[in-house]
């Protein structure tokens, strides 16, 4: 497995997966969920925001990484500043935790057939890497706790990832939230990079 900064020579890969049933609501958002207001996000379509994040790969920096498998994009971590993600910006249930202004790492896509291969962790590790060499002071995740909800999520709830992936990764718990996915309650992990 390679993993690249989304570019335009790994665009079409991405698109693939972004596209195929097992690429989960990606088809839909196209990772824009995070980067976009919520009223523009209603009002926008499929179509609309693949042109939009594509205009993102174009124009850099990248909007994510891209996990590949024999040249075919097996999964994505969606991440960069926290300023460039409005929703999180504007968020009521996600809080501002205090320090230097982080990177953030907002979801994740693995297909399928590459579920359980530690596509997700690598995807991690990857990101707080890319996020270091472009001297990111901090970078931030908002996974869902699933041992507070009982152990049951949904699938699409797991798109941020859980609690326990982050703080194998070292990220340490910084803050709770208001803020709920797939029916677990999501919290704030904070990695520092100083």
């Amino acid at each position: 497995m390679e993993i690249a900064p989304a570019s335009t020579a790994t665009w079409d890969a991405l698109a693939d997966l972004f596209a195929r049933r097992g690429g989960g609501d990606a088809r839909f958002c196209w990772c824009l969920w995070w980067r976009i207001r919520a009223k523009d996000f209603a009002t926008s379509s499929p179509s609309a925001n693949r042109e939009r994040l594509r205009g993102l790969v174009e124009t850099g920096p990248p909007p994510g990484l891209v996990a590949l498998d024999g040249g075919r994009a097996i999964g994505w971590v969606g991440l960069g500043p926290r300023p460039d993600f409005e929703r999180i910006e504007r968020s009521r249930v996600i809080p501002r935790v205090d320090g230097p202004t982080p990177w953030a790492i907002v979801c994740f896509v693995v297909t399928e057939g590459a579920r359980g291969r530690g596509v997700a962790s690598a995807l991690l590790a990857a990101a707080v890497e890319h996020a270091r060499g472009a001297v990111a002071p901090a970078v931030e995740g908002y996974p869902i706790d699933v041992a507070a909800a009982g152990g049951r999520v949904t699938d699409t709830g797991a798109y941020v990832r859980t609690r326990s992936m982050f703080e194998r990764a070292g990220f340490r718990l910084a803050s709770a939230t208001t803020s709920h996915s797939g029916g677990a309650p999501r919290v704030v992990m904070r990695l520092d990079l100083r």
